[in-house]
């Protein structure tokens, strides 16, 4: 073994993290992040001790919801990638497809995969832990909704910026929708976080969709005001992402990116 060749191969290694926010946040932020989100589940128990009703339906149920959030988001951004790893990405714009209808239909594959993982939870669920997620009613339904359009949002954004930088940001597809989860309160209220912190998850719809959720499994209380701001946001934050592809698209177009990308 020669110690320069070792050297050799590490500081190559080296050298990629120098411009890659991905990697930056692969070594920096994702146990940054783990550190967030466990310290405000113990604060948020150590506050609650033992007066915190609906623990484990409130858990399950904000998992399964999660994990929707989740899949909605993967399932946009993977069906871009298969077309990407297949080399097809070229063929499928230089035929008639139009930008509008590749959406349409990554988001239909999402929806797909939804469904079948929201299935697969919910009977895992009432198998294992006897928790029915229906326990939460019609309100499910709007729950459901919004974290799909919200995951959707993130999918498409996600999608246009591997468009936009190539293999680089191929991690982005598994990890950005974790960017948002510490402000979106899945597993705590957001009267946890600190007051800055606080202000950001007021713009984020998960986080109302997860407080809404607090509201009918603890209280019983009609959440139509989170449902509200949620339903707001999520348009808001519809229309400015679907803006952005069309112009990231156009730009890749225009500078030829779409054939390096795909190739």
């Amino acid at each position: 073994m020669k110690l320069h060749r070792i050297f050799a191969l590490l500081t190559r290694h080296l050298y990629l993290y120098r411009r890659s926010l991905p990697r930056i946040l692969e070594i920096f932020y994702w146990p940054f992040l783990d550190l967030v989100i466990w310290g405000f589940i113990t604060l948020y128990l150590a506050r609650a001790g033992d007066h915190l009703p609906g623990m484990v339906m409130f858990f399950l149920g904000a998992l399964i919801l999660w994990d929707m959030l989740f899949r909605s988001h993967q399932g946009i951004t993977i069906s871009f990638l298969e077309e990407l790893w297949a080399r097809n990405l070229m063929n499928l714009f230089a035929s008639p497809l139009k930008p509008g209808e590749f959406l349409v239909a990554t988001m239909l594959m999402s929806l797909f995969k939804v469904t079948c993982v929201a299935g697969v939870m919910t009977l895992c669920a009432a198998a294992f832990y006897s928790y029915n997620l229906l326990q939460v009613g019609l309100w499910l339904i709007p729950f459901i909704v919004n974290l799909v359009l919200m995951g959707w949002a993130i999918g498409v954004f996600t999608t246009s910026l591997i468009m936009r930088f190539g293999q680089e940001a191929e991690v982005l597809a598994w990890s950005m929708v974790f960017l948002f989860q510490p402000i979106s309160c899945v597993f705590y209220p957001m009267d946890v976080l600190p007051p800055w912190l606080h202000h950001l998850a007021m713009i984020n719809p998960a986080a109302h969709i997860f407080e809404g959720l607090r509201s009918v499994v603890n209280t019983g209380t009609a959440p139509v005001e989170r449902l509200a701001w949620a339903f707001g946001l999520n348009g808001l934050l519809t229309v400015a992402v679907i803006t952005w592809f069309y112009q990231t698209f156009a730009y890749c177009k225009e500078w030829g990116l779409l054939v390096r990308v795909g190739e």
